[in-house]
């Protein structure tokens, strides 16, 4: 076994005493959830035992955690997208896409407000192309006020004062793709040349 492997498991127990007594479940109470004996549990706790997959899976689904952090495991270039919503502005920002330094995905959620927001134009570095799913928005770019329903999309530059907001006051939900170089977001194909 490599040692990267044999650090992982021998702080397993440790985290598993920290994770029972942070929940204040006893050994006895979780024995019977998981249905572990309590001095397999206890063991377990103490490092005199390995964990094991048939072990470690019980107490997974009793916690409610993903194995991975049950015993700490490495990242390993987890290809998933695990989605932590951002706030800023009074919107919801959605990660869709975790590629440092390219292009960026995010759905946006606007909520309705029963008073619209007045305009608040700010500029920063990049390009943006964006789609709206539902609702309809508000998109001031430079001197334009323009209202887009869903289905429209709209690209520019952002160094353009720009803003987003509700154009009824009903919530807005939209794809946006950012690029923090000004890459352009999409290519315009033709039709297939003849020879």
């Amino acid at each position: 076994m490599d040692r990267e492997t044999e650090d992982v498991l021998d702080v397993v127990g440790a985290r598993l005493r920290a994770l029972r007594r942070d929940r204040g479940i006893t050994l006895a109470d979780l024995a019977v959830t998981t249905g572990v004996s309590e001095s397999t549990l206890s063991r377990l706790e103490s490092g005199q035992r390995r964990a094991t997959l048939e072990l470690l899976l019980p107490l997974a689904r009793t916690y409610g955690v993903p194995l991975d952090d049950l015993v700490g495991a490495p990242r390993t270039g987890d290809p998933r997208i695990h989605l932590k919503p951002i706030r800023r502005f009074g919107m919801t920002l959605i990660p869709l896409s975790r590629r440092p330094g390219g292009t960026q995905a995010f759905k946006m959620i606007i909520p309705a407000r029963p008073e619209p927001l007045e305009p608040t134009p700010r500029t920063h570095e990049g390009s943006e192309w964006l789609y709206v799913l539902n609702g309809r928005l508000r998109l001031v770019l430079g001197e334009h006020d323009l209202t887009l329903p869903p289905g429209e999309a709209a690209e520019f530059d952002t160094s353009v004062p720009h803003w987003l907001g509700s154009a009824d006051g009903g919530v807005v939900e939209l794809l946006i793709l950012f690029g923090l170089q000004g890459v352009r977001a999409h290519v315009r194909a033709g039709p297939a040349s003849q020879p």
